[in-house]
């Protein structure tokens, strides 16, 4: 009656809880029951104490504070009877963790209760020492714990194989004294305890190595044994499950098997019979079946190898490829990711299923579809497969397209077999999807087609097309205009036209017309419309009957709102109009870009080059941050977010494409004709003067009466197409100041003087190269020193595309000559020159010091060296 009356209070209190509306209400009644248990503690109520506790178990589960009921645990756990005991210890798993100091206090009381003649008893204190376990109880209560291992009740049994998982967790050291036990549990019949057995054992090698090797050595043929009855047992009622016996303790036994078998030769045949067996006779229609084979094919994967079980094992993720259930589908994806690196045949069977989850409506099934295809690409099937991605990815949401998209260009730039190849592919994802593709990728585009001179008029044919429809893609539209700008001659003459190509027929105005569209989009951003600019200028000297045209399209733009763009207008329209002579030698095409040192870059593979520039770059509107140099580089084609700052290595951007030294000049420098290569280009174009420097507008830095003192050898140098490869000049010191957007001459070179004399060193050695110094110096100038390089090959081979790179530190200022040849001859057959210029600022303080890189390519295959030279004669 009593326990009747306890009930219905405390379905009462579950009642008025349910019957409030507001979150307010519920609080008012929870307080008015806490304050009654409170109450009724204080009283040391002991008759209702259970109930109270009770109410308090559902009262923390609604979230609400109940701290002031942990004690009222302890003592209904120290009470005799079996029911104050059940809510004691249900109270105390929930209301308590191991990190409360209270915990402490119940070690004793659960020690006398795993003791106890009551087997239920002994049950509640297993089950709480599983639960709330610290350290230190694990510590304390481990042997009776391991006495109730071999207990005669199996739940009792089950329950201590639980409560050992707890505590070899928390203290592994306790694992060695567990093994014997645990062995013992792998014989029994009830599958209750064999399963926690299993696990037991399972977490044991986890935490032991010695547990594992026993195991190994004592256990995995009766492991073997139990699978195989388990796997031919006839129908149980007890354990059937969908018509499989027992998958639960199916799946636990290949997993401790897959512990087992890993590392161990001997241990994995042992088990290859059953692991066959398993894959072969278990029925996949049922999700229980589904589970035990995916575990099955887990630890074919994980034993030591046998070809035969690993190709059994990827033919079942096959067919779990092809079920309607999305989570077998990606279960069966996630393995044979793991299963490339170990068969990467027996997946390729599959390919062909795995694209077609690529086109799946799930967004995680496509996603890891999309990873695998991408570890399957090889040379053999990189066409066909890209050919599939590519043609999905007009169909594809556009949400995935992204990853789609970056998937494609990382294989296109992997695996492209040519460059043809590589070109349509890179043109039709740009055509498809250009605004998920990252600016590096079309960078590096850029930098093949400059390299494959035999396709120059394909690519701008096939980019002129593309075009037409491009729409909002404005990374196609990037390239396009930087193309057109480069090789527009070239689309109109229908110049190297292949045999895939259909005639078109393409007028001057059409090609201006494309440019045109472009920089009148008012969608696309501050760096397309620069490149337009910069086409146009190109244009209005391959196009002399467009140079009207263009030049009123470039003065439309003096107006912008946006300042790069109005500065370009006012260049470029002054470029056209008042220095006709060097209009044609200034927008030149483009030198060839090399791609080995772009990708080198790309990769992070080429040290940085010391800075040389000072303060922080400018920003200009739409968020892009360009160096002081921008605009050149822009009017370079080079225009480009993540253009780097000018650096005195010989590995900087524009070194590289114009062969001239663009390191600022030392502090000590003797003339003013030393000055930064960049300078003179950016006075070139009275580009980067602040306004607060400047006296005098743009348009008059840019007269010929302006009489700026600027030095002109950099623009010998530029004067010239070919300037990479042409002999710089430098003027004399007393030769007049001329204007520098007029003509202009080679000046007559420094006359030679004999200067102090310095043994030659072998700067650099290895295998297939032998780099000697040659050193002079002027007496009149101590801290420059000048140096012949002479480049010898030591193998029968001619290297091509040599190039020569060198960094320096900060006190350093290095200039590089461009070198005799780009082509080394075979061993004794000849050799190269190039001179370097070294201005030592720390001169008597510190010795030179140099790292260097030389690119070539020896049958058809690239080669970087690299090295740092410290064998500098004293005195430099």
């Amino acid at each position: 009656m009593n326990e009747f009356q306890n009930h219905n209070n405390f379905m009462d209190m579950i009642r008025a809880i349910r019957a409030c509306k507001t979150a307010a209400e519920e609080r008012a009644v929870v307080r008015k029951e806490c304050a009654s248990i409170r109450a009724a503690i204080s009283e040391n109520d002991q008759d209702y104490r259970h109930r109270n506790l009770a109410k308090l178990m559902f009262i923390h589960m609604l979230g609400y504070p109940t701290h002031f009921g942990q004690m009222e645990c302890l003592k209904l756990i120290a009470s005799p009877g079996f029911p104050e005991k059940r809510i004691g210890y249900l109270g105390l798993m929930l209301l308590l963790d191991e990190r409360q100091e209270v915990l402490m206090l119940v070690t004793n009381s659960i020690k006398q209760d795993l003791n106890h003649t009551n087997q239920y008893i002994v049950g509640l204190a297993l089950c709480a020492l599983g639960n709330i376990c610290s350290a230190e109880m694990a510590r304390d209560l481990a042997p009776e714990v391991e006495r109730l291992l071999q207990f005669r009740d199996p739940n009792v049994r089950k329950k201590a194989a639980l409560c050992t998982i707890r505590i070899i967790k928390k203290v592994p050291d306790l694992a060695e004294n567990f093994i014997n036990p645990a062995a013992a549990l792998l014989k029994e019949k009830h599958h209750g305890v064999l399963l926690t057995g299993v696990q037991l054992c399972t977490d044991m090698c986890k935490v032991s190595t010695e547990a594992l090797e026993y195991f190994r050595q004592k256990c995995i043929d009766g492991l073997v044994k139990v699978l195989k009855d388990l796997a031919n047992s006839p129908y149980a009622p007890e354990y059937d499950v969908s018509g499989i016996a027992d998958p639960f303790l199916h799946i636990r036994l290949l997993r401790l098997l897959r512990m087992l078998g890993q590392g161990d030769a001997e241990a994995s045949d042992t088990m290859n019979d059953i692991l066959a067996q398993v894959a072969t006779k278990t029925e996949s229609n049922k999700n229980a079946g589904n589970a035990i084979l995916y575990e099955c094919v887990a630890t074919i994967m994980s034993i030591e190898e046998n070809g035969g079980l690993r190709v059994l094992a990827v033919n079942i993720l096959g067919r779990f490829l092809s079920s309607r259930d999305n989570n077998i589908r990606y279960v069966a994806l996630n393995m044979l990711m793991k299963a490339i690196s170990l068969d990467s045949q027996a997946v390729q069977r599959h390919r062909a299923t795995i694209l077609e989850c690529v086109k799946d409506s799930d967004a995680s099934i496509r996603k890891r579809a999309l990873e695998l295809v991408y570890l399957l690409v090889n040379e053999s099937n990189v066409k066909s497969l890209t050919k599939e991605l590519v043609d999905y990815l007009e169909i594809s949401d556009p949400e995935f397209k992204g990853d789609l998209t970056a998937k494609i260009c990382s294989i296109v730039e992997k695996f492209s077999p040519e460059k043809i190849w590589y070109i349509d592919q890179m043109l039709k994802v740009l055509s498809e999807a250009g605004n998920n593709v990252k600016d590096e990728v079309w960078h590096a585009l850029i930098v093949v087609i400059t390299n494959a001179s035999n396709l120059h008029g394909y690519t701008v044919r096939l980019l002129y097309k593309y075009v037409q429809a491009a729409g909002e893609q404005e990374t196609l539209i990037r390239v396009a205009v930087w193309c057109i700008g480069e090789y527009g001659e070239m689309l109109v003459a229908n110049a190297g036209v292949l045999d895939i190509e259909d005639p078109m027929t393409i007028t001057e105005a059409d090609a201006v017309d494309v440019v045109e569209t472009a920089i009148k989009r008012h969608s696309l951003d501050l760096t397309t419309r620069a490149m337009c600019l910069i086409a146009l200028l190109k244009l209005s000297s391959r196009f002399p009957s467009c140079s009207k045209r263009i030049n009123d399209i470039i003065l439309h733009h003096k107006g912008s709102f946006v300042l790069e763009l109005q500065q370009r207008a006012i260049e470029f329209n002054s470029i056209i109009e008042k220095h006709e002579k060097i209009r044609s030698a200034l927008v030149e095409r483009m030198p060839v870009l090399d791609e080995a040192t772009f990708s080198g870059r790309r990769a992070g593979s080429i040290p940085a080059a010391v800075s040389t520039s000072h303060g922080a770059a400018p920003k200009v509107p739409n968020g892009v941050v360009k160096p002081a140099s921008a605009p050149l580089v822009d009017l370079l084609d080079l225009s480009s977010d993540d253009t780097p700052a000018p650096s005195s290595s010989g590995g900087d951007f524009l070194q590289d494409l114009l062969g001239v030294d663009l390191s600022p000049a030392s502090s000590q420098g003797t003339n003013q004709a030393q000055k930064s290569g960049t300078d003179v280009l950016l006075d070139l174009l009275s580009i980067g003067t602040p306004p607060a420097q400047s006296s005098s507008s743009t348009l008059d830095m840019l007269s010929p009466s302006q009489g700026n003192k600027k030095s002109v050898d950099m623009l010998n140098d530029l004067a010239s197409p070919s300037a990479p490869s042409a002999q710089a000049f430098s003027p004399a010191k007393n030769s007049p100041m001329m204007d520098l957007l007029d003509g202009f001459g080679p000046s007559p070179p420094a006359p030679e003087t004999n200067g102090s004399t310095y043994p030659s060193v072998v700067a650099f050695e290895s295998t297939s190269l032998k780099i000697t110094f040659s050193f002079s110096k002027d007496p009149g100038n101590p801290q420059t020193t000048s140096i012949e390089a002479q480049f010898a090959n030591k193998s029968p081979n001619i290297y091509s595309n040599f190039v020569f790179q060198s960094a320096v530190p900060k006190f350093l200022q290095l200039h590089l000559d461009p070198a005799s040849s780009n082509t080394l001859p075979a061993s004794g057959t000849g050799s190269i020159t190039q001179k370097l210029r070294v201005s030592n600022s720390q001169h008597g303080k510190k010795s030179l010091v140099m790292r260097i890189r030389i690119s070539y390519k020896v049958n058809e295959k690239d080669v970087l060296e690299e090295g740092q030279i410290n064998n500098f004669p004293r005195g430099l």
